[in-house]
């Protein structure tokens, strides 16, 4: 499926393309930023779905429909604005578009609102692709592999490379209208507060104020990791939980390690969050799978993860941008080798065997005792929050 976007806003289109990607495994995604590009890509190889911004930089959204329409009145559009007047609407809609989403929108709204016409769109006499099919198209596809939660977490990312000039009240500001992220935050920042002062946080912002921006951007990124609600298949919802927990926990180890130490941990959490995301999104693909009609053994299920999750993990790690030394980070956490004297690599690779329950093992040991850190010392780290 062939799928054009016109939105100048790189974060809207970045959420948009997310969300279609979800929604259609493999399809073939083309982003323009301007109302002549979209143009061009749509004479050169029209799509089967177009979604459109009203207001860009060189004119209208309305422009390319109009474009469309003279030559195809079958092809579903959708436009995406900030005018819900009626004659606006009326404007659009005698156009032929096949949609309206109002600005703010949610992700839930926009999957909604594409997901039926997707649907329509979608063949039904060409038979279903095999799993194999849809992870390799998926890892080859131009747009990426994309987790389903409703938090992105490249654009979590994103604001965690700049997050030195974030305040507390731009994040507010920004997820504001996210409660499930409002609630967590909250309750972060309030297990921290009434152990230190008795005094509980009342609002987005004091709680960001509380725990440090760093930190609530990794509290985001959590959330966005957390798609086992988006998976209908008992199995895969399961799975889902497992890894995530046992990301987290690495998560932890490697916070409590790093503060152990004295370094700050933000950092270390954020590889922990993100060693799992191969899985995750392998899950992703085979829950697709299941939509189609298809079933999967359980051990077929588990092969699939070992062939596929570290070939999409390293895919979403290019993708993201993630850079090299949290790469690298991540990587420590399943190999490290024997002459390794990076400290924070050390710091991840003893992480994860504590998390995995290997902390009496002489691997762990001699990992500590190469961190400088007894086995007083980790006993005392272990199960701190």
């Amino acid at each position: 499926m062939k799928i054009l976007i016109l939105e100048d806003d790189e974060l809207v289109a970045d959420l948009l393309e997310t969300v279609v990607s979800g929604l259609c495994s493999g399809a073939k995604i083309q982003v323009a930023s301007q109302v002549w590009e979209a143009k061009e890509l749509w004479k050169k190889d029209p799509a089967d779905l177009v979604i459109a911004d009203w207001n860009l930089p060189d004119g209208s959204g309305l422009d390319l429909v109009r474009e469309i329409r003279r030559s195809d009145r079958t092809t579903p559009v959708v436009i995406i604005t900030g005018r819900s007047d009626r004659d606006s609407i009326l404007q659009a809609a005698n156009l032929g578009i096949s949609g309206y989403i109002g600005k703010p929108f949610t992700v839930e709204l926009v999957h909604e609102r594409l997901s039926k016409l997707i649907d329509q769109k979608s063949p039904t006499d060409i038979g279903t692709p095999s799993l194999e099919d849809r992870l390799a198209a998926v890892s080859e596809s131009e747009s990426g592999v994309h987790l389903p939660g409703a938090t992105e977490a490249s654009a979590i990312l994103e604001l965690a490379r700049r997050q030195d000039d974030l305040t507390p009240g731009q994040l507010a500001e920004r997820w504001k209208q996210d409660a499930a992220l409002s609630a967590k935050l909250l309750e972060v920042a309030n297990r921290a507060s009434l152990k230190r002062s008795g005094q509980s946080v009342q609002s987005v912002k004091d709680a960001i104020t509380a725990i440090g921006v760093p930190m609530a951007l990794n509290q985001a990124l959590a959330l966005a990791m957390d798609v086992a609600g988006q998976l209908p298949e008992k199995r895969l919802k399961e799975l889902a939980r497992v890894y995530q927990q046992q990301a987290e926990e690495v998560a932890l180890q490697a916070q409590r390690l790093a503060l152990l130490l004295g370094e700050r941990g933000e950092s270390y959490f954020t590889a922990g969050l993100l060693s799992r995301v191969g899985e995750l999104v392998t899950l992703r693909v085979i829950q697709q799978h299941f939509d189609s009609g298809d079933t999967m053994t359980d051990e077929q299920i588990h092969q699939a993860l070992r062939d596929w999750s570290q070939v999409l993990g390293n895919r979403v790690k290019i993708q993201w941008r993630l850079s090299l030394a949290l790469r690298e980070l991540i990587g420590a956490i399943y190999l490290l080798q024997s002459d390794t004297v990076s400290r924070d690599r050390l710091i991840m690779r003893a992480a994860a065997l504590r998390a995995a329950g290997e902390e009496d093992s002489e691997q762990c040991r001699r990992v500590l005792r190469r961190l400088g850190i007894s086995e007083q010392e980790g006993e005392t780290g272990h199960g701190k929050e």
